[in-house]
């Protein structure tokens, strides 16, 4: 945005029509509705502003030549958003059909995984002409809802020529709007250059984990190597050979992504005490471990953002389920990852993991409502290039049409 423009209640400036993005929850929900959001912009012919809390000030160099994608703080709503009318109360007051006088001047979009309701017909065109006669849309959400602009059909030409592999949205948006500022570029330079940048392969190792009591962290290093043996991404140990055997000069870099500590150092304990079948060297590194998500807190986010982009640097990962982090780390690397499979006690799963299929992230709670027959559907039925998600069997995930 311009330096001069400003804010009133009663309307802006100019003639300008704004999408103002708002946070919510962790970086990695924070991140694929940025990405969203941006495209939602580029199609509406929208503005692009973003509210940072100073937790996230210090992650993003700024995208746009010329212009900032801070939202000023002369914004009239910037600490109370309370007396703005949601579109969720407008359609419930039937004001679809009002004339633009008497629509408001600054409306919120909810799309949160929690306001499924009215919501739900996000997707419709009538939906979309409403809010276009908006000027200014707060958008509150944690969900990548890009699937949803696919399913609107006065998006699809223009999606369509933007995008002729769907699988590719996050990659090319977030690769041109998320570039890490000089803190946390410093902090990925100076970890890539000294642990991965020598090695033969790089693996990463997202390892999320939402419920500590369902399944012991031995159980999740159990299923991890399960995986990475099965699919060949590390190799097994050699009970026969002797660790002062004669190493290969090829090597392995594993970098492990957890808030839990166990998970880098039993994997590093076991490489050190046991020689692997191929003489490989494999060497393992955790950046950090801040045992529990600290959403709010800057230098939390800054570690957060430099071990995502350390991640999409790597050759193949294997991410956690329904993770928007690990979501966010695969698809800025261009990776399809292997998704582990929920664990249950000491049980590893059979599979213990899926190789995703696409690079697109997962929309966990998508629109289950057909606007033109009024009734409830299965979108992989009407669009191809949609699957249900591996890890999030109702969600859904852009893949390429040979799929």
């Amino acid at each position: 945005m311009r330096k001069g423009a400003k804010f009133s209640k009663n309307g802006t400036s100019t003639k300008c029509k704004y999408l103002v993005w708002t946070a919510s929850n962790g970086l990695g929900n924070r991140i694929v509705t940025l990405a969203a959001a941006f495209l939602y912009a580029i199609l509406t012919d929208r503005v692009l502003l973003v509210k940072f809390g100073a937790d996230m000030f210090g992650l993003f160099c700024e995208p746009f030549p010329d212009s900032s994608w801070l939202l000023p703080r002369n914004f009239p709503y910037w600490k109370d958003q309370k007396h703005i009318e949601t579109y969720e109360s407008m359609l419930q007051n039937s004001r679809e059909n009002s004339s633009q006088e008497f629509l408001p001047s600054f409306l919120i979009l909810n799309l949160q995984h929690t306001h499924d309701g009215h919501n739900n017909f996000f997707h419709c065109d009538p939906s979309q002409d409403l809010l276009q006669k908006i000027p200014v849309l707060i958008l509150l959400s944690d969900q990548y809802f890009v699937p949803s602009l696919f399913m609107i059909p006065s998006f699809r030409q223009d999606l369509s020529k933007m995008f002729p592999e769907k699988d590719t949205v996050f990659h090319h948006l977030g690769r041109y709007l998320l570039h890490p500022s000089n803190e946390p570029w410093e902090i990925i330079r100076k970890f890539y250059e000294a642990h991965l940048a020598k090695a033969n392969e790089r693996i990463g190792l997202q390892i999320r984990v939402f419920n500590t009591h369902r399944a012991p962290h031995q159980t999740i290093i159990n299923e991890i190597m399960a995986c990475a043996l099965q699919h060949k991404l590390l190799p097994d140990f050699d009970i026969q050979k002797s660790t002062t055997s004669p190493l290969k000069k090829t090597s392995k870099a594993v970098l492990v992504a957890s808030l839990f500590s166990e998970y880098g150092e039993k994997l590093k304990n076991m490489y050190q005490e046991n020689t692997t079948v191929t003489m490989e060297v494999i060497r393992v590194y955790q950046p950090s471990h801040e045992e529990r998500q600290k959403s709010n807190n800057d230098m939390h986010n800054i570690k957060a953002w430099t071990e995502i982009y350390l991640l999409s640097l790597c050759d193949a990962l294997i991410t956690s389920p329904k993770s928007t982090f690990g979501y966010v780390a695969h698809s800025l690397g261009g990776l399809k990852p292997w998704i582990l499979q929920r664990a249950y006690g000491e049980t590893i799963p059979n599979p213990p993991c899926r190789q995703a299929k696409s690079m697109e992230p997962c929309f966990h709670y998508p629109p289950k409502y057909d606007c033109r027959v009024n009734s409830t559907v299965d979108f992989t039925s009407l669009f191809h290039h949609m699957k249900h998600c591996e890890d999030v069997s109702s969600g859904l995930r852009l893949v390429n049409t040979n799929h």
